[in-house]
């Protein structure tokens, strides 16, 4: 099976135009008024509108969200999964209030870190977000890939964190990753989408 691919923090037709056209799985669009990513209900609501029924799953990125963020967003945006930076138990908790498949995002800096117990649908594994960062995730950077290798993930899960065009092979082969997960490897400047970084992207993943 090829690999799986997201591109996250899609604000505009361009980047969505090119992830659909490379072929991604998935787009994320980023619920998160910090990130420079930050895309509103509407605006996501428009771009939603656009797409191929056949075109890739839309998840919506969410920081520590009360279920009323969830459902405002809900009530705009026709999204077909959540992703969530909250601890596991909230994130537990939204995957059955808002009926939707839920991944859980889980920042690691050693093998011990890896969840060995999952309860919602899918893991977004990438490094601990940097101290004093005011935004989660792995900002760019990476960590070791091969603290994953031969894992016994509990569940689906994707790699993400300082992933390029230029490294994601290495990435895939170092971690054992069957999904990937890019958002600033493939912009031009911060919160910008480069259509030729996202066709670049997708076809050295699966390559």
């Amino acid at each position: 099976m090829p690999v799986r691919v997201k591109i996250c923090g899609i604000r505009d037709h361009a980047g969505l135009d090119a992830a659909a056209q490379a072929g991604a799985d998935w787009v994320g669009f980023v619920f998160f008024s910090r990130s420079p990513r930050h895309v509103t209900a509407q605006a996501a609501s428009t771009l939603a509108r656009d797409m191929a029924v056949d075109g890739p799953k839309r998840i919506g990125l969410f920081v520590r969200p009360t279920d009323d963020d969830i459902r405002r967003v809900l009530d705009h945006v026709p999204l077909d999964g959540l992703q969530i930076y909250d601890d596991a138990g909230r994130i537990e908790a939204i995957r059955t209030h808002s009926g939707l498949p839920v991944w859980g995002a889980v920042g690691i800096a050693s093998r011990h870190d890896l969840p060995e117990t999952c309860r919602v649908d899918g893991l977004v594994i990438e490094s601990r977000a940097p101290a004093g960062s005011d935004r989660p995730g792995g900002n760019a950077h990476a960590f070791d890939w091969t603290l994953t290798h031969g894992w016994q993930a509990p569940a689906p899960w994707l790699l993400a964190g300082g992933l390029n065009p230029d490294n994601v092979q290495r990435a895939i082969q170092h971690s054992g990753a069957r999904a990937v997960d890019v958002s600033s490897g493939v912009e031009s400047a911060p919160g910008v989408k480069s259509p030729e970084l996202i066709r670049r992207f997708v076809q050295a993943a699966r390559a």
